[in-house]
This record gives C-alpha cells, structure tokens and sequence, in this order.
C-alpha cells in the first residue's frame, strides 16, 4: 500500500503539540533536506520556528497512520496570516522583505501564505492537492481577494537562478496596483538576463515546482527578489488576484462545494 493510500485529515492547528508538528515538518524539510538555518532553529528539538508563529493559523495535513509519534503526524504545512490580524499585529512577515505598500493600499482582502511544505515522501501526489483544496474553501467562504507570500529559490547564489527570475520579471511582474518591491536596503533585481536570450524552457525548468503552480493560476510576482543566506534562499514574492484564477483551475481545487462555498 502506498504512502499515500490511507486517508488525510486536515486541520488548523489548535494545540501546541500541534505547532510543534508542524515546526518539526519544517525542520525536516527545510532544514535537514534544503540546509536553512537560522536563530530559531532547534537542532536538538527538531524545530523550526520563529516568533511570527504564535500569531498565524497553521493548516495541517495530517497523515496519522505515518507514526506512533504525533510529532511525526503532519505531512503538509501552510501558515496564514489574514490582513485583519496583521493591522492588529502592526504587521505581515513579509514586510521583512518587502514594501507591501500597493498590497494594502489596493482596498483587496489579503491573506498572506508562507512556511508551506510538504514531507518528501507525499510530494507529487495528493497531498499538497488536498493542502490546495482546503486553502481554497477557505479563501472561498471567507472571502479574501488577494493571496501573497514569499517562495525561495534554493542556494544564495543569484547568478545561480539568473535566467528563471528574468523570466518571471519579464512575463510574470504583478500589475502596478499590485506591485510590491523588495525593501530597497537589500533589493535584488530580477532582471538580469535580456528577455531575447532567455531559453524559456530552461528557465522554466529551473523555476521551483510551488512558484509554478502558482503561475498557472494567474499568479504573478512583486519586483525584485531578497537574498536570505541564512536561510540558503533566493526570495521572491508571488502575488495571486483570486479573480485572475481559470475557471478550471477554480473547479479543479473547489470540487464538490456548492454555490455558497461550503462543502
């Protein structure tokens, strides 16, 4: 029987033993496999987390015939910030990187996404589809307009992923209204190769799997990216008007829910 064949349960995390799931997953799959680090990294624990986890909602995917150990339970992770939580909190995560000023003057309902992964032995099944749908039933019943979040490119070295951030600077740039830019103090520009000398192909197979299914949804990303070293990553913030998403893309991810949303 497959790694996937028993059923998933998805969850927000209501617990700490919860959280520390979902820190231990993000241990293992960036830490242990990509090679992050950073101040608050377990390594003795297994955790990664930071201070901005106590404020979000982590939706869990949850696999809990996987182990014995509930800590070993979460195979799928996504932490949510809505744009009412961040007035309160003063804050998005992603300001740390870049000027979201467009985004929160664009009058839209924003929900930021971030820390998403999924353990390495479910990828490329079913499990980020089922992290995808219920991430769209909830955008869908609460209403939000404007999805956007950090996505890395693995390895610090810009020259590295020289020709697929071109790519996504040259045909994928949000909309003006839209636009965020990185903080100018640490701005990395994306445009590095000419548009004429981009092998497309190439540079597409050099573009993570997570920022590609984002563009072909419609997502786009903000200007300029962010050099994270001591996560190991090249940033760039990937922008999706939920209004921009195919009406195939909608009904792939929104199977078996009625008119008003609900399931």
């Amino acid at each position: 029987m497959s790694a996937e064949a028993q059923p998933f349960q998805l969850k927000f995390a209501e617990t700490e033993a919860d959280l520390r799931a979902a820190q231990r997953l993000r241990y293992r799959v960036f830490v242990e496999e990509l090679g992050s680090d950073g101040e608050m990294v377990d390594h003795e624990a297994k955790l990664e987390a930071d201070r901005f986890d106590p404020d979000y909602q982590h939706l869990m995917l949850m696999h809990p015939t996987r182990s014995d150990d509930p800590l070993e339970q979460c195979v799928g992770v996504y932490r949510l910030l809505t744009g009412e939580k961040a007035a309160d909190l003063g804050h998005f995560y992603s300001e740390g990187e870049y000027d979201l000023t467009a985004l929160k003057a664009s009058g839209k309902r924003l929900l930021e996404l971030g820390r998403s992964c999924v353990a390495r032995e479910y990828r490329g099944g079913v499990a980020l589809f089922q992290m995808w749908a219920g991430l769209a039933k909830y955008v869908i019943e609460e209403g939000y307009d404007v999805l956007f979040g950090t996505a890395s490119f693995f390895g610090a070295d810009v020259a590295q992923h020289a020709e697929a951030l071109s790519l996504l600077h040259s045909r994928h740039l949000a909309p003006e209204a839209l636009r965020a830019r990185a903080q100018e103090a640490h701005f990395q520009s994306m445009d590095l190769v000419p548009e004429d000398q981009i092998d497309r192909k190439r540079a597409m197979l050099a573009i993570p799997p997570l920022i590609k299914a984002y563009l072909r949804m419609g997502g786009t990303v903000g200007e300029g990216a962010f050099v994270d070293r001591a996560f190991n990553t090249v940033d760039v913030l990937l922008i999706l008007d939920v209004d921009q998403i195919s009406e195939r893309q909608r009904a792939m991810y929104t199977k078996g829910m009625d008119k008003g949303g609900k399931r």
